[in-house]
């Protein structure tokens, strides 16, 4: 028997775009949800971010958007208005990383929707909380970097003098979790209670609660008891170390993992050092321990130490490019990332999701949608017959006249 995901039965209208809120979309309709992404007739930008086959059929959009059904509307359009307004009566969820200013103007704010569908749940996501000086600031993942103080954690470490940014967008995939974990909890509350409710998931306030969970350090204790950041974390000596033929993370994390350690490198006798005989002792020397593991960790190549600390049980692992994670044998073992054949696209690869179920699995049953794609069966669904749906694609209701 073919199990359902733990959301199926869940009708969530998208209205994001970009990665924050297609990565979070993406999330629920691995678990079962029945998500129908809305675009403007211009599409969603990210359809033509990276190499592609088809127009409009980018790598990042393929990556972010399977399991997804795909409808266009032009919502300044009153046909198209009326469209989402039948949908929004037989939703459970919407979600929407659109300027609040905008959906008042497009008659799609809270209350408005609550007015078709007292029990919806509605997801905003936005930049800046919005009892806040930022509220109708713009934000992209760069800039709630910088807001964050993200930005200004490289240099601490590596002691360069100008800010970066992490490698990635950091900001737009953690906020898009934090995004699916509040809808979910927003379904249970509706269960619960019957009730539905309005969520706003902002970038900024998501990436401090992310960012501090380790360094806000000394500043939480009133008056302080030392600065930010975690000082094992954005010690310089915290890296990947050299071997004799590449590079290796090493991360002896107990009492007995750093004996072992320093037995297989020769250097039993460092366990008899005071500074790095206990925990306390070791964080308080950390710049000291590390140094000793960058020389140790020289002797040897990485396969060696891969055999020789992992038959002592020292946590360690090799590193790895981008490109070497994906012919990884745990990545193959497990199937995690899949070679599918889409209909239009033709092969490509795509990344599980990562949660296990064992009695309601998550799982790619759908791959990314075409632009529109299922404009036809949606409007089918909501009633229109034939003749309404052809004065519907000339009024340029769903982008197509």
């Amino acid at each position: 028997m073919n199990k359902q995901g733990v959301l199926s039965g869940y009708k969530i209208l998208d209205l994001t775009s970009v990665v924050l809120g297609p990565f979070c979309t993406q999330m629920l309709g691995d678990l079962g949800a029945e998500v129908i992404k809305i675009e403007t007739p211009e599409g969603d930008v990210m359809r033509h971010a990276g190499p592609h086959v088809s127009h409009g059929m980018g790598s990042i959009y393929l990556t972010i958007n399977r399991n997804k059904r795909a409808l266009t509307l032009d919502l300044r359009k009153d046909e198209a208005k009326e469209i989402l307004r039948k949908l929004i009566a037989g939703a459970d969820g919407i979600i929407h990383n659109i300027r609040a200013g905008g959906m008042r103007r497009l008659g799609f704010d809270y209350d408005s929707v609550k007015a078709i569908n007292p029990e919806i749940l509605y997801v905003h996501a936005v930049g800046y909380g919005s009892d806040g000086v930022y509220a109708e600031r713009q934000a992209y993942d760069d800039l709630i970097q910088c807001a964050s103080g993200m930005a200004s954690m490289l240099p601490l470490q590596d002691g360069s003098e100008a800010p970066r940014y992490f490698p990635g967008l950091v900001a737009d995939k953690t906020t898009g979790l934090y995004a699916a974990y509040a809808m979910m909890a927003g379904f249970l509350h509706k269960e619960r209670t019957g009730r539905g409710q309005f969520i706003e998931v902002p970038m900024l306030e998501c990436m401090v609660n992310f960012t501090m969970a380790e360094n806000l350090y000394g500043r939480t204790f009133v008056p302080p008891k030392g600065g930010t950041t975690y000082a094992r974390s954005i010690n310089p000596q915290r890296k990947p170390y050299k071997t004799k033929d590449g590079y290796i993370g090493i991360m002896p994390y107990t009492t007995a993992n750093w004996a072992d350690f320093f037995k297989l490198g020769g250097r039993p006798e460092l366990m008899d050092d005071e500074r790095f005989s206990t925990y306390p002792k070791r964080t308080e020397n950390i710049t000291e321990l590390y140094g000793h593991l960058e020389e140790i960790a020289l002797q040897k190549t990485t396969a060696e130490w891969m055999s020789e600390l992992g038959a002592a049980n020292v946590p360690c692992m090799k590193v790895q490019s981008l490109d070497d994670v994906l012919e990884d044998p745990q990545m193959i073992d497990t199937g995690f990332i899949e070679q599918r054949s889409h209909p239009s696209e033709g092969e490509y690869l795509a990344v599980n999701n990562p949660v296990k179920f064992t009695d309601s699995p998550a799982r790619i049953y759908r791959d990314a949608p075409l632009m529109g794609e299922d404009n036809l069966a949606i409007l089918s669904e909501l009633g229109y017959s034939d003749e309404d749906i052809e004065n519907i694609k000339k009024s340029g209701a769903v982008g197509e006249k």
